[in-house]
């Protein structure tokens, strides 16, 4: 969200400092930020499949909030233990007026959750109002929900040889 600026940049928050997306993730790391994604239709389409939510992953990414999302890409980002959001129809990154300044806080989300549940993500804006956006949760199916539940499919299947 870099006003005239197209590629991998963005602005690293609070400080302003524009930053390529790598670097602004690993201060994001030290720092102790967790990472969301805002995104629109079809997210991941075209991607490298599951190299693209394995990036996403490593970049520090907890959450994707998306209009819609490329269906193995979906079920990518759950294998890696990023949780994929669908935000509600006609609402997007330009109807919600972001500028990139936001904090995010997702609630609702907890050991119970079940296919299509509703969460709400508040965003907080530097003036201090907050807007709260109902979020769809796209995990879809049972081992999904194990495989979220432990970070991914490799903190899944480490947990089960350690248990045997």
């Amino acid at each position: 969200m870099v006003p005239g600026v197209e590629g991998g940049v963005t602005v690293h928050q609070p400080s302003g400092e524009q930053l390529s997306i790598f670097d602004a993730a690993m201060r994001y790391a030290q720092e102790k930020v967790p990472l969301i994604v805002i995104a629109g239709e079809e997210y991941g389409t075209g991607s490298a499949r599951d190299w693209a939510a394995k990036g996403t992953r490593l970049l520090g990414v907890r959450a994707v909030i998306a209009n819609s999302f490329e269906r193995i890409h979906r079920s990518n980002l759950v294998g890696m233990g990023v949780l994929p959001f669908q935000l509600p129809p006609a609402t997007d990154a330009a109807s919600l007026h972001l500028d990139g300044s936001e904090q995010y806080e997702l609630t609702g989300l907890d050991d119970h959750a079940k296919p299509a549940q509703r969460l709400t993500l508040t965003i907080h804006r530097k003036d201090g109002t907050r807007e709260f956006v109902a979020l769809t949760l796209r995990i879809d199916t049972p081992a999904e929900f194990e495989y979220a539940r432990r970070g991914g499919i490799l903190p899944h299947v480490l947990d089960g040889l350690a248990a045997a």
